[in-house]
């Protein structure tokens, strides 16, 4: 059984920096790609940033300048470094990860449960 679980979120206040992490364990063969998604009160989840395996990465809009994606492969763990941290960028954090749990299996979509991310003064 395949799981996703975040870390790293917490209460920063505005200009501050979180790094977050999620981690995959399970019985995984492959993991392409990885990527943070993020859900404010009364809104809908949003993307935030994806990276290959190969480390190509891509970013939304609110996250380009402010935050970088990473992964170490090894590991199977993707990080967000977030800086200059807003209010608005307050919201529950998710990782999603498409894995593939054979070689002959296609990849399937994984989501963690979640971090909650709170910027506040």
């Amino acid at each position: 059984q395949v799981q996703l679980v975040e870390s790293g979120g917490g209460l920063v206040q505005p200009g501050g920096s979180l790094r977050l992490s999620c981690a995959a364990s399970g019985s995984i063969f492959s993991i392409n790609p990885m990527g943070w998604y993020r859900q404010a009160p009364g809104k809908q989840r949003e993307w935030v940033a994806t990276i290959t395996s190969g480390g190509r990465t891509n970013y939304a809009d609110s996250a380009k300048g402010r935050f970088t994606i990473s992964r170490d492969n090894a590991k199977n763990t993707v990080y967000l470094q977030m800086n200059s941290l807003k209010p608005e960028d307050t919201a529950v954090y998710y990782c999603n990860a498409y894995i593939t749990t054979g070689f002959a299996q296609g990849p399937r979509d994984y989501w963690g449960p979640g971090t909650q991310v709170t910027v506040s003064s």
